[in-house]
């Protein structure tokens, strides 16, 4: 099959929602982290056509859901220094910081200004020599090569005024992590995208470490149907390995220059996870040859305290020990026109995909 439509085929959908009826008799517990899943699962239903011998758990696969607050605030406080130009992706700007967010500084008037790539961020840097360009730079093993493409390209193109703060992190230290927590996880749904650019066999250590059942899934109704039957199968014949169900674009190795590029500008580092708190060697840092272009080294700010919001069950549903119904403020003071939590604000946070479809 090639096409969306064949992917979104209702008769393979019914197909495969009874075969998962037909083979599932064992409790067992899934986790998606990814957040392009999590939508995914929520947006087409998937839930209601599962037995009840299946729980599905929103994990931390949203890149906006998983950042600190602290690192909001640390742009808010770039954002106000004089002759910087704050530029960011759309989902980032309305993440609220301590007591901010980048969406207010800029009706501030401060200069925080969209972008769709880290391309058009140098774009505004080459235009304006006089200023000082930041790019926070979040997410996992998807968006880190187009930051490090960045880094090069200014390297090459003489761009000094380009600086990236980064809180890129890498999936599979979460996803061992959570286990290492005690939390109860049979199977995970294999982050797609992620896996498309770091490969299948970035699981190597999580699964020497914890026997578990990953199935890297695509997107569709029939690719998340067809990875809960194949994590089922696994279950119910007490088999735990990998399996590549989105075969289309994921491949062991990943995607080479890709890697290849992330190496060459970043290295792990110790990196905190909301929920998870501090999770060694799951952060990317920039190494200290590129460090002319580090935020962090080139544009030191005082940052307020952090200060969370203590009703917020945002960490709890990425660890997926809570629902986003469970938490007091969803729905109520806690929308996506007014988001207290981070996972309600992103489009692929858990809160907003049950606040949108379930």
């Amino acid at each position: 099959m090639r096409y969306i439509d064949e992917f979104r085929n209702s008769a393979l959908v019914k197909i495969l929602a009874e075969n998962i009826r037909k083979l599932s008799h064992k409790p067992v517990r899934i986790m998606e982290v990814c957040g392009g899943h999590t939508m995914a699962i929520h947006r087409f239903g998937i839930p209601s056509l599962l037995p009840a011998t299946i729980e599905l758990l929103s994990g931390p696969g949203c890149p906006v859901c998983v950042t600190s607050r602290s690192f909001i605030d640390t742009a808010v406080a770039m954002c106000r220094l004089p002759d910087v130009i704050l530029t960011t992706y759309g989902d980032l700007i309305r993440v609220p910081g301590s007591s901010s967010t980048l969406e207010r500084e800029k009706a501030a008037g401060y200069d925080v200004q969209v972008v769709y790539s880290t391309l058009d961020a140098l774009e505004i840097a080459q235009n304006n020599p006089d200023k000082k360009i930041v790019f926070p730079g979040i997410g996992f093993e998807t968006t880190t090569p187009s930051s490090a493409v960045a880094i090069l390209e200014a390297l090459r193109q003489k761009i000094p005024n380009f600086h990236l703060l980064s809180s890129h992190k890498t999936m599979p230290r979460a996803m061992m992590a959570l286990i290492d927590a005690g939390i109860k996880i049979d199977g995970y749904i294999g982050p797609g995208h992620v896996s498309t650019v770091a490969g299948a066999d970035m699981y190597a250590t999580l699964l020497k470490k914890h026997p578990i059942s990953i199935v890297i899934s695509g997107f569709e109704p029939v690719d998340l149907l067809q990875s809960i039957y194949l994590i089922v199968q696994q279950v119910e014949r007490g088999e735990r390995k990998l399996e590549i169900q989105y075969t289309r674009v994921v491949t062991p190795e990943g995607n080479q220059k890709a890697k290849s590029l992330v190496d060459t500008v970043f290295e792990s580092c110790d990196d905190w996870w909301r929920g998870l708190g501090v999770i060694p060697g799951s952060g990317m840092a920039i190494r200290k040859e590129f460090s002319a272009f580090d935020a962090y080294k080139q544009l030191p700010v005082t940052v307020e305290p952090v200060k969370e919001p203590p009703e917020c069950l945002c960490g709890e549903v990425l660890k997926g020990l809570k629902k986003p119904v469970e938490c007091k403020l969803f729905g109520k003071a806690c929308t996506p026109v007014n988001p207290i939590g981070a996972c309600m604000v992103s489009n692929e946070g858990a809160c907003q995909a049950y606040y949108k479809y379930s």
